[in-house]
């Protein structure tokens, strides 16, 4: 068969390597692949109402296309063993046949043959299965590399240009690097801040949140405005002694959708110096502010706290309910995490905060469950009595919840003995071939020992020989001395 020419070929193969920022061998592979769908479409349309389809899905495994750049076209190649007599031609080749070419050839070996067919038989429909293979196959490729780029990728924080609206999601371009291409990139309306306005062309940084496998559809990234990385990113930025180390964040709480809108976003951030003479707090805000108003105004006017960490449970709690002052904090439950904090009637509405989200938010920061109590009105006997109940409480759900796990964990292993049991008295297949296997192993050592017992007794057997010759010339010896004791 000739060789069907493309014209163009190669300016093809760049054309669509430099538009969908693909490497040349990526396309080569994909239009090869392509090809040889299209080739597959050809043979079976020559089946069309004439019989059933005959092929299944790896009929056509020992084919291939060769791509010829320089003469710009393709052949379509097919791996056929020699046998004595062919069954299926797709496969197999004559060995007489091949005789004819090569006279040293033999039944067994592989000969590669050129099947390709005419250009005028390759029909319409092959060549529209060839393109839809192809586009489909550039459209893989290009989400597959999207998914390896952002995958590892060790900055988790992207600029995004908004490109269109779906649904209550926005579609942004993203890019991982300079010079690198813009790819589309997620953002749901879960992940969005309340005061954002998402406009065509407006920029945002935004958190790479994940990339995953959505169905039919792909590699797909998703990225948020309102995830805690995002302010610690825009944190580390501003603040040197972050990117030196010599002032760390340690943790992050934030509520950038708050369930009511008359709450807006709020952050608290906790900070602490590795270095006795620098002030934490003081770094992250700058001078006059000037440090955490960038991170505000990109976050569009959030509200964030920054507080100082401290190892002390009560002191990181007082300092968590900022901009509240507090009069004390009593750890009523030190294992159950539980805190009361007293603070003065004119601080109780600050500390709670508007529908809760100051408290809220400082249990977060903490961890700690954090109850606001008003100091005139405190009354500690009776807080005490409740507390010792919860207390009661919680440890009878610990007993209850070990004593579950511990009848759980005796149900299974009477489970599993049961199991056992009833495998030895009915065994399954599986069991039963293992055992089969066990017994040949066992039967072989068998036949091993007995071999080696064998040999063992077949080098005993000349020793025997030799006792009972120097016996006999014992006797002899006796013999003797007796005959001429006798004389």
């Amino acid at each position: 068969m000739a060789l069907v020419l493309l014209p163009g070929l190669t300016n093809l193969i760049d054309d669509i390597s430099e538009e969908k920022k693909l490497p040349p061998q990526v396309v080569e592979a994909a239009l090869r692949e392509a090809l040889l769908k299209g080739y597959e479409r050809y043979r079976r349309t020559l089946y069309l109402g004439i019989g059933e389809d005959p092929f299944d899905e790896e009929y056509f495994s020992n084919f291939d296309v060769a791509l010829d750049l320089e003469e710009e076209g393709y052949r379509v190649l097919a791996s056929k063993i020699i046998v004595e007599e062919v069954e299926s031609e797709d496969h197999q080749i004559a060995l007489a046949e091949v005789m004819q070419v090569a006279e040293d050839a033999q039944a067994g070996d592989t000969v590669v043959l050129d099947v390709t067919p005419e250009k005028e038989d390759f029909g319409r429909m092959a060549a529209a299965t060839t393109k839809q293979v192809l586009a489909q196959k550039l459209r893989d490729q290009q989400r597959r590399m999207i998914q390896e780029e952002f995958a590892d990728l060790e900055d988790p924080v992207l600029t995004a240009r908004v490109i269109r609206f779906e649904r209550q999601s926005v579609i942004m371009a993203v890019s991982s690097g300079l010079g690198r291409p813009e790819v589309e990139a997620e953002l749901p309306r879960r992940d969005q801040l309340p005061n954002d306005n998402y406009r065509a062309n407006a920029t945002f940084k935004v958190f790479l949140k994940e990339v995953s496998e959505v169905p039919r559809r792909g590699p797909q990234l998703f990225v948020s405005r309102a995830n805690a990385g995002l302010v610690v990113y825009l944190f580390e930025n501003e603040v040197p002694e972050i990117q030196e180390g010599s002032v760390r964040i340690v943790a992050v709480a934030r509520e950038a959708n708050p369930p009511s809108r008359s709450v807006g976003p709020r952050t608290k951030v906790a900070v602490d110096s590795i270095e006795r003479e620098v002030d934490p707090v003081g770094a992250c805000i700058g001078a006059r502010g000037s440090r955490i108003q960038q991170v505000v105004n990109e976050l569009r006017g959030e509200k964030i706290d920054v507080i100082r960490w401290s190892q002390d449970p009560g002191q990181y709690i007082a300092n968590s309910l900022s901009p509240a002052r507090v009069d004390v904090v009593r750890l009523v439950d030190p294992v159950g995490q539980h805190a009361h904090v007293l603070v003065p009637p004119d601080q109780l509405s600050l500390a709670i905060g508007r529908e809760g989200q100051n408290v809220r938010l400082a249990a977060r920061l903490t961890g700690w469950k954090i109850d606001i109590k008003n100091a005139s009105e405190y009354d500690q006997a009776a807080e005490d009595a409740v507390v010792s109940e919860l207390i009661a409480q919680r440890e009878q759900e610990e007993a209850l919840q070990h004593e579950a796990e511990e009848r759980l964990a005796a149900e299974q292993a009477a489970r599993a003995e049961e199991d056992a049991r009833l495998r030895e008295l009915y065994p399954l297949p599986e069991d039963e071939e293992e055992y089969s296997e066990q017994s040949d192993d066992a039967m072989a050592d068998a036949d091993v020992y007995e071999e080696s017992a064998e040999s063992e007794a077949a080098d005993s057997e000349p020793s025997e020989a030799a006792t009972d010759q120097e016996e006999g010339e014992t006797e002899d010896v006796v013999s003797d001395s007796n005959e001429e004791g006798t004389r």
